[in-house]
């Protein structure tokens, strides 16, 4: 079924267009979620949240662009929101501005698989892993992360840049220590 077929039966309410739609875009919405998340039910969660949104809003859809992009966008707010309103995530989530920190020009090589380095971006504190995945992922200006958060465009840029070096020294020390296997959080 063409998309354009499928989004007009997921309109009328048909059960299983809606279950070809969630099946064409849970997988990957799934790692959009786990993303921004601490746990895998957490992000299963915020996806089931996602899902509803999507159809519920389904009609607001005018086509412009690839539907996964409208989706996809739709589950980075959901996301945002669930960490927002979680007693858990609240402390994390707390952004500090403490002026600036210069962001470093040093891009270490990295010798790490795309998951490693996906598994390391999720060790960063909560605050930091969602600013990084808004920017450097999701590709959302320091403007609009100010303004999906609440905070000043200027902590945005900072705690990105903490997040970014961070992570630069974890790389770091990991290819010193030759750790392959492993990525493990550093201790401070």
């Amino acid at each position: 079924m063409d998309h354009n077929r499928l989004i007009r039966e997921c309109l009328k309410n048909n059960a299983a267009a809606q279950k070809e739609l969630y099946g064409i875009y849970a997988e990957i919405m799934l790692g959009v979620c786990y993303r921004y998340t601490k746990s895998l039910t957490d992000a299963e969660d915020v996806l089931q949240d996602g899902f509803v949104k999507v159809f519920k809003n389904l009609n607001q859809y005018k086509g412009d662009g690839e539907l996964g992009a409208w989706i996809r966008r739709i589950m980075v707010n959901t996301a945002i929101n669930f960490l927002k309103s979680q007693a858990k995530y609240q402390y994390d989530l707390s952004f500090v501005e403490n002026g600036l920190h210069p962001i470093s020009n040093d891009n270490p090589e990295i010798g790490m698989s795309t998951k490693e380095l996906a598994e390391l971006i999720r060790q960063l504190p909560p605050g930091y892993q969602t600013i990084f995945n808004l920017h450097a992922v999701e590709g959302y200006s320091h403007v609009e992360i100010g303004k999906i958060l609440g905070i000043n465009e200027g902590t945005s840029r900072s705690q990105y840049a903490r997040a970014r070096m961070l992570l630069i020294a974890w790389i770091k020390k990991n290819s010193q220590d030759n750790k392959t296997e492993s990525y493990a959080r550093p201790q401070f």
